[in-house]
């Protein structure tokens, strides 16, 4: 008992500052929410332009999640999230003293190259280190590691927002909401010195005394040395080419793990996420009303995270996945009705929004992270990651571009019911295609694509 005890500490505790990439996730893409207004005031920006400040650090998420995969099949996932922890540190600390919106840019893209990294890396290791039966919540940590991150960099802007006036804010406010990154990424980097090698990377390069030491740590001894014998004979099968993902079996692995990057996305949340203040104010909220309702909207956000992260090992992930995008449909033509029949006195505007992301944070947010960092051989499973990943980020980089525009041209109510349709699709995807992986090794995984 006592063993087991120790076991699940050390689990935990590795997992936790694996995690914490997922925090500076969250941070660094919520951040802008509360900086955005403020910056448009003091560069003078078009419409154009304030997409480009929001998604400029989407193009680097987009760098980071393609050659994220390849540094850590040569380096090792640990180092390469070591580096992921310094590209946080050195953006924030850019936007702090950016004395122009093209340095702003540019210090923007090299936080967005680290966090398309650690989109990747930290969900890779996580996995790679975890027992069957607890993967899927303890990948799921990733996702409450964003939620938290989004959350409290909302109390955050917050807090720097009621530390001045509208002129002090559009001079310094924005800088230190941005800046304030910092703090966290030199937490991370510090905390990554105590977490172990992934054992999976450790046997496909050959050391497999290390690697069955670690998994000992994380799993009971007999259990241990069936798992890297599982290992073993899995790399033994695989080919390591990029060209096994398209062979029969793979191929719809592949199809999955791009489905549920892209419409994790392109259904709406971050438009909800990084315009709430925005999309808020439009509907008659103040400025300190909209700012208090997107923290209430994280807060949501992090306690349904908690319910996926709680029946994802139980229900499993396909269920969760087809409850939640009912209900993002349900809320997204409901959102769509209110504007389009302009009721937007009273609370059900909010109501619904919030309903939304409960519905998202309880499926649709932490699933796609397991489900891609579970499904692929271990051989090509960084590449495969990257590739996702990257989809997800283009994904990601569409909605925060062009919402606006959206928003401008079409309305909000037709913006809303566009993401609904991306959402149907999304659902009968999920019906027809995803299987059930809950409670399989990864290498038992594998296998089923084979068969």
């Amino acid at each position: 008992m006592e063993a087991t005890i120790q076991t699940n500490n050390y689990l935990y505790k590795i997992t936790a500052i694996a995690a914490l990439g997922g925090f500076l996730f969250g941070y660094d893409t919520a951040v802008i929410s509360g900086a955005i207004g403020f910056m448009e005031s003091k560069f003078s920006l078009t419409p154009s332009l304030k997409g480009w400040a929001v998604s400029s650090a989407i193009l680097g998420c987009v760098i980071g999640a393609l050659t994220a995969g390849y540094v850590a099949d040569r380096i090792g996932r640990k180092k390469a999230l070591i580096l992921t922890a310094l590209l946080f540190a050195l953006s924030a600390i850019g936007c702090l003293f950016a004395p122009s919106f093209t340095l702003l840019v540019i210090a923007r893209i090299i936080g967005g190259v680290g966090v398309g990294a650690a989109s990747m890396l930290s969900p890779l290791y996580i996995s790679e280190i975890s027992p069957a039966g607890k993967r899927g919540a303890l990948v799921s940590l990733y996702q409450l590691g964003i939620v938290m991150g989004i959350i409290i960099v909302y109390f955050c802007n917050y807090l720097v927002a009621q530390s001045g006036d509208e002129a002090w804010n559009i001079e310094y406010g924005w800088r230190y909401m941005l800046g304030s990154e910092a703090i966290p990424a030199l937490l991370f980097l510090g905390a990554l010195f105590f977490v172990p090698e992934s054992p999976r990377w450790l046997s496909k390069n050959g050391d497999n005394v290390a690697a069955l030491r670690i998994l000992g740590k994380l799993n009971p001894k007999e259990e241990a040395i069936e798992i890297h014998r599982e290992i073993q004979g899995a790399l033994q099968q695989e080919k390591g080419k990029l060209s096994e993902l398209f062979e029969k079996g793979f191929r719809t692995a592949i199809t999955i793990g791009i489905v549920l990057a892209l419409f994790s996305q392109i259904t709406g949340i971050n438009a909800i996420m990084y315009y709430a203040p925005e999309i808020l104010k439009s509907a008659g909220f103040g400025v300190d009303s909209a700012l208090i309702q997107t923290v209430l909207i994280g807060l949501i956000n992090s306690i349904f995270t908690f319910v996926a992260i709680r029946y994802i090992d139980r229900a499993g992930r396909k269920k969760l996945l087809l409850w939640g995008i009912m209900g993002m449909i349900i809320c997204l033509l409901v959102i769509g009705g209110l504007y389009r029949f302009n009721a937007l006195e009273g609370p059900w505007l909010l109501i619904f929004i919030l309903g939304f992301v409960a519905c998202f944070a309880s499926s649709l947010g932490p699933i796609p992270w397991v489900m891609i960092s579970e499904i692929f051989p271990t051989k090509v499973r960084g590449v495969a990651m990257s590739i996702c990943v990257m989809v997800l980020w283009i994904g990601v980089m569409l909605i925060s571009q062009f919402t606006p525009m959206l928003l401008s041209d079409l309305g909000p109510s037709h913006t809303f019911w566009l993401f609904m349709v991306n959402a149907i699709f999304l659902w009968v995807f999920t019906y027809r295609v995803i299987p059930e992986t809950k409670g399989r090794t990864l290498e038992e995984i594998e296998k089923g694509w084979k068969k």
